[in-house]
């Protein structure tokens, strides 16, 4: 039941992450890439401070405060480089194809539990995972394949929330949520307004579109989700995970078409269906041949 519940939190995330795509497309026609992440991060990082402070009095929040710390850089850092390099690429592609291409941690985060925890890849995550990607490339890329500047900087955003995803999985089964996410957040905001600083975007001329977009950003899809996220994730494995979170392509999409009037094709149907199979089919369980998080944790002990 809790997993149950625990994907359906994920797909809501997923739900209002594909919203995101437009809000950022929406904020960007006023801001600057580093104007966006300061105050969305800003944003994040009051309220994840709230939630944290109403939770003090709780006795895990004050065990080992320093690895908690220490975690949540290492989720800010990742999240950063994500977020940064999106929003960067989001100014040279579609919000459509950006999507795509984010989604390609679904590729990379197996593999990187493999690599640093020597995670067996169960054949279903496998199977999976590459449906997911056939998916979003029939959603969002273009028949010739190429990469342009965006693509490329989407793709190394990729990465950055593979191992954010990861790190999540990981470091949520051993400190408190609250404290994890309150730095990551204050990670995040701290090296998106010293890069807004450095790359002099600090002249602002925002719109209210912009302002409201942006407070999406920061209080909706950044604050409430992670939060949401990172609860999920206590019951879901980074695999899986990421493969549910894949599904903010197909959202975004929709609210492309919805908001930002995209053409829609039967392609971008096809995609849907296909990444929608690829999510049932990944949490579909294995009895055999997986190594469950606990056993490998305990062995890393």
């Amino acid at each position: 039941m809790k997993k149950g519940l625990a994907i359906g939190g994920l797909i809501l995330v997923t739900v209002i992450w594909g919203g995101g795509f437009v809000a950022s497309d929406m904020a960007l026609e006023s801001m600057k890439p580093f104007q966006i992440m300061m105050v969305r991060f800003l944003l994040a990082s009051v309220l994840m401070g709230l939630v944290s402070l109403g939770q003090r009095n709780r006795k895990e929040e004050v065990v080992n405060r320093t690895g908690a710390i220490k975690a949540g850089i290492l989720m800010g850092v990742a999240l950063f480089i994500g977020f940064s390099l999106q929003i960067i690429a989001l100014q040279y592609t579609t919000p459509s194809k950006n999507a795509f291409l984010t989604a390609l941690n679904v590729v990379i985060v197996p593999f990187i539990a493999f690599v640093i925890l020597k995670k067996k890849i169960g054949a279903k995550g496998i199977i999976g995972a590459i449906l997911s990607v056939i998916g979003v490339a029939l959603l969002s890329l273009n028949g010739n394949l190429t990469l342009g500047l965006g693509d490329a900087l989407t793709l190394i955003c990729a990465i950055g929330f593979a191992f954010q995803i990861f790190f999540t999985s990981e470091f949520v089964k051993k400190y408190p949520a609250s404290v994890l996410n309150m730095v990551q957040m204050i990670t995040a905001f701290i090296l998106s307004a010293v890069s807004m600083v450095v790359f002099g975007e600090t002249d602002f001329q925002v719109t209210t579109q912009g302002w409201l977009s942006v407070l999406y950003l920061g209080v909706i899809s950044t604050t409430l989700c992670y939060l949401l996220q990172t609860a999920c994730q206590k019951y879901v494995d980074e695999t899986k995970a990421a493969i549910v979170l894949s599904m903010e392509s197909v959202f975004g999409t929709i609210f492309s078409i919805i908001i930002l009037h995209e053409i829609i094709t039967p392609r971008m149907v096809i995609g849907c269906v296909i990444i929608l199979a690829a999510v049932i089919i990944s949490n579909l369980s294995d009895k055999k041949g997986e190594i469950s998080n606990e056993e490998i944790q305990c062995s890393n002990i």
